[in-house]
């Protein structure tokens, strides 16, 4: 239980320090329940029991998008062949556009390729998200005076 006003109680203080830590350019990997989040962090929020996208929601209530870059989020694009439609990027649209019209055009990465980017990310929260394809990658940007 966190013990400050307007946090919202789903961010951990450690969740807190990393997002304060990380600098401009720095990306956090919000993971599903299915994504190797252990095996590819250097560092690893446990954020069990939750989805992404209350996560989500919570993360950018504080955490700028970068805005020297086209596309700020990045989600894992679907296997080819694979039929199955993500609804849950309907969401973080909806999610990312409350905080930022621009940021909502998405970037959409191969799945090793974003397994790769996931290796270099400052760090990754793992979720219970039952969802598919429900990682999301965000790109930190500045504070503007």
């Amino acid at each position: 239980m966190d013990m400050l006003k307007g946090i919202p109680s789903i961010l951990s203080p450690e969740l807190l320090k990393i997002l304060m830590e990380m600098g401009h350019g720095d990306e956090i990997v919000i993971g599903d329940g299915n994504f190797p989040a252990a095996s590819h962090a250097q560092r690893l929020v446990r954020c069990d029991g939750h989805g992404v996208p209350e996560v989500l929601e919570a993360v950018l209530k504080f955490f700028p998008l970068d805005t020297f870059v086209d596309k700020p989020v990045a989600l894992m694009e679907k296997v080819p062949g694979d039929n199955y439609e993500p609804v849950i990027w309907e969401t973080y649209k909806s999610i990312v556009r409350s905080f930022d019209e621009r940021a909502a055009d998405f970037e959409y990465v191969e799945r090793f390729q974003f397994y790769e980017r996931t290796k270099k990310a400052y760090a990754v929260i793992a979720t219970g998200e039952t969802a598919r394809y429900a990682n999301i990658i965000l790109k930190k940007g500045i504070i503007a005076e």
